[in-house]
């Protein structure tokens, strides 16, 4: 079974440049999870009739946010956003809005597994999000998998907004404190770790160089100056299932590139 997933910076503006399904195409991935959609089911023109199609667009901002799964199998249940109880205990909203109004998680249920993806709000160049990341969501994101896992085993994927260790980011010293490499996100990861999450990408590939954002500034894809903060991971029970995590850094379209799983399942 092989998934994708792409921050893919707008729906409507990927496929307008032709570059959205011909990688789907190319890659034929059983499962597409896209983050920041910027949009409705309703206002995406594509077309791809072998996916069954889940939204999860973003309520009070238009064109903002948003995520979806595309899936050559219907899933066995849905999930949008967090549940009540997860809600009730981390009350998110900030001064920027509610970000479970955004659009940022969606959940698909299959038999033997359950597929999340996640748009992590970003921490802000001034870090004024910073504090709704490090002390509500993410940890209410944890404590959703969890939930989740206790029913059956989760592979989620997406934007999570941070470079976990300095060979995940080009230049990790000049960046140290900065939004997207503050020790308050990193810790965040930590966390998925400690939990017994696996970041697929690293059971194959060590060291530096392999990025999944770049800036439009300063000419920085084609010099790959980059950030790794697109990611696959599996709960512990299904590492050993693992055949395969990668990146795509010559899909073009986005700020982001794609990144891939493969297992067997």
């Amino acid at each position: 079974m092989k998934l994708i997933s792409w921050n893919i910076n707008g729906i409507r503006s990927i496929h307008r440049k032709g570059l959205l399904v011909p990688f789907l195409d190319k890659v034929k991935p059983d499962i597409a999870c896209f983050q920041e959609t910027k949009a409705e089911e309703h206002q995406s023109e594509v077309d791809l009739p072998d996916y069954e199609e889940y939204w999860n667009s973003s309520s009070g901002r238009k064109g903002y946010a948003g995520t979806a799964i595309f899936t050559k199998t219907k899933p066995l249940s849905v999930i949008l956003g967090f549940p009540e109880d997860i809600l009730k205990k981390y009350k998110l909203a900030d001064g920027y809005g509610d970000p479970n109004g955004e659009g940022r998680v969606i959940t698909a249920e299959y038999k033997d597994f359950f597929v999340v993806t996640v748009y992590t709000p970003n921490a802000k160049p001034d870090l004024s999000r910073l504090s709704l990341r490090h002390k509500l969501w993410d940890p209410a994101f944890l404590a959703f998998l969890k939930q989740l896992e206790k029913k059956k085993p989760v592979i989620f994927c997406g934007d999570l907004n941070v470079a976990h260790t300095p060979d995940d980011l080009s230049h990790s010293k000049a960046n140290e404190g900065e939004h997207g490499f503050t020790k308050e996100e990193r810790e965040g990861i930590d966390s998925l770790i400690e939990a017994g999450f696996v970041d697929t990408f690293r059971l194959f590939t060590k060291g530096n160089g392999h990025y999944t954002w770049w800036s439009n500034f300063s000419n920085a894809r084609a010099r790959n100056i980059g950030w790794r903060i697109d990611y696959f991971f599996v709960s512990k029970a299904l590492a050993p299932k693992v055949k395969s995590a990668k990146i795509y850094p010559e899909s073009l379209g986005s700020d982001h590139c794609p990144v891939s799983l493969e297992l067997e399942i």
